[in-house]
């Protein structure tokens, strides 16, 4: 007999889901300890009696004039590097939505009105902050409004904490949708100049990619160039060259056309790109964002009197907190769900709370509002990694109190008395 039951919130949802969620965060943690590592080596060198060659390093000019691609070193990481990092977003993205446990739209529902809360309330409070101050702060309104994963992970690996699969998906999928909602608001409101004549002209690699793709091409050699050109043609119509990663995921299809075990095109794409942005891309940003020299943005008595830092700090670990948090009971009071067995408010909380390390996509919006090199810029560095760092410790108090639980969790998770490789949980329960 058909055993009816609440809505759950943060169900354990099926197993193939969480294991293929756990492979992926593995990689991530590391490259958030990777990410990590960069940011406090360009912090440090940024801040010794080298400074000036950090500098230099940053802006040594590379690649041809003639195409407009004489582009400095940190702005190639910005701009070329961190397309890898939206492609595989968009993948992701797609391949949740498509063929993840969240094609259902009840399930998806929770961490898209997450989401959007954790971006909607940031902004408020940054541009509340800002506009009582005056000034021209309020264009840096999106920087607190981005959920860095690969940080957020980093600092679970660091705390040890055992937290439950589903409230990793749940902050692994807040996270991507966040990222579109980034790169949404990157390409509306920081395209400071349009050039049609490259933009038209991009929708032809775009759309070759997209036929070979979609007829199952998986031929380096044919798909790089095209997607390079693809990013080259949106980096001179002045949108920002990302989208071009996002556009590019995208179009790759996600399910296999011949029915049958294995992945699909996209999840073959993520797992050869995956390593290359987290291992790589995103750090070598982080390198050349994340140094801050303290001394010439004014040291940071200056920067905390900056209406720009305030918010920044005030978005990220009170505006996403209360976001995330009231996009998620948003969500349960309007379809009267519950918490799954064993959770609390809690432990939302906390997951809440660590959603305000923002790092790439803050430090990237920074870098568009103010202008790479401007004092504003220095103190947005500022503010988001005071506000990152803030974040990360007050959410490790939270969770580190729930960790001896969250064993206990685990635990039940884990077991396979059967040792069939499946955990008794996932075969005895429905997914929620």
């Amino acid at each position: 007999m058909h055993r009816s039951a609440s809505p759950r919130l943060f169900g354990r949802g099926s197993w193939p889901e969480v294991r293929r969620i756990g492979d992926l965060l593995r990689t991530e943690t590391i490259g958030g300890l990777l990410l990590v590592g960069a940011a406090a080596l360009a912090l440090i060198w940024a801040n010794s009696p080298w400074r000036e060659a950090y500098a230099d390093l940053s802006n040594l000019r590379v690649g041809p004039a003639s195409l407009h691609l004489d582009l400095t070193v940190a702005a190639w990481a910005a701009d070329g590097l961190l397309a890898i990092f939206f492609f595989v977003a968009g993948l992701e993205l797609k391949r949740e939505f498509v063929a993840g446990d969240l094609r259902d739209p009840r399930r998806a529902a929770l961490p898209v009105a997450a989401a959007v809360g954790g971006m909607a309330a940031p902004a408020l409070i940054y541009v509340a902050i800002n506009a009582a101050a005056g000034g021209d702060g309020l264009v840096g309104w999106a920087i607190p409004t981005a959920t860095d994963i690969a940080f957020a992970l980093a600092v679970l690996a660091v705390i040890s904490t055992h937290l439950p699969a589903a409230l990793r998906l749940f902050l692994l999928t807040l996270a991507v949708v966040d990222d579109l909602l980034a790169i949404v608001i990157i390409a509306l409101f920081y395209t400071s100049e349009l050039h049609l004549v490259p933009l038209l002209l991009m929708l032809v690699p775009l759309a070759v990619f997209t036929v070979l793709v979609q007829r199952r091409v998986r031929s380096w050699w044919l798909l790089l160039p095209l997607a390079v050109v693809t990013w080259a043609l949106m980096h001179a119509s002045g949108v920002h060259a990302t989208v071009a990663g996002v556009l590019l995921g995208f179009a790759v299809p996600v399910v296999r056309r011949a029915p049958g075990p294995g992945p699909g095109l996209a999840e073959h794409f993520e797992h050869r790109f995956r390593p290359i942005s987290a291992g790589v891309a995103v750090p070598v940003f982080a390198f050349f964002a994340a140094g801050v020299s303290v001394v010439d943005a004014g040291g940071f008595a200056e920067a905390f009197t900056d209406p720009i830092t305030l918010g920044i700090v005030l978005g990220l670990v009170v505006g996403k907190t209360i976001g995330v948090l009231g996009g998620t009971w948003l969500v349960q009071r309007f379809t009267r769900a519950r918490l799954a067995e064993g959770l609390s408010w809690w432990d939302v909380l906390g997951l809440s709370i660590l959603a305000g390390i923002g790092f790439t996509v803050s430090l990237l919006i920074g870098e568009l509002a103010f202008g790479t090199g401007s004092a504003a810029e220095g103190h947005v560095k500022i503010g988001v990694l005071t506000g990152s760092l803030v974040a990360a410790l007050i959410a490790t108090v939270v969770l580190r109190i729930r960790n001896a639980h969250y064993r206990r969790l685990c635990a039940e998770e884990e077991r396979d008395d059967d040792h069939d490789g499946v955990p008794d949980v996932y075969q005895r329960d429905e997914p929620a």
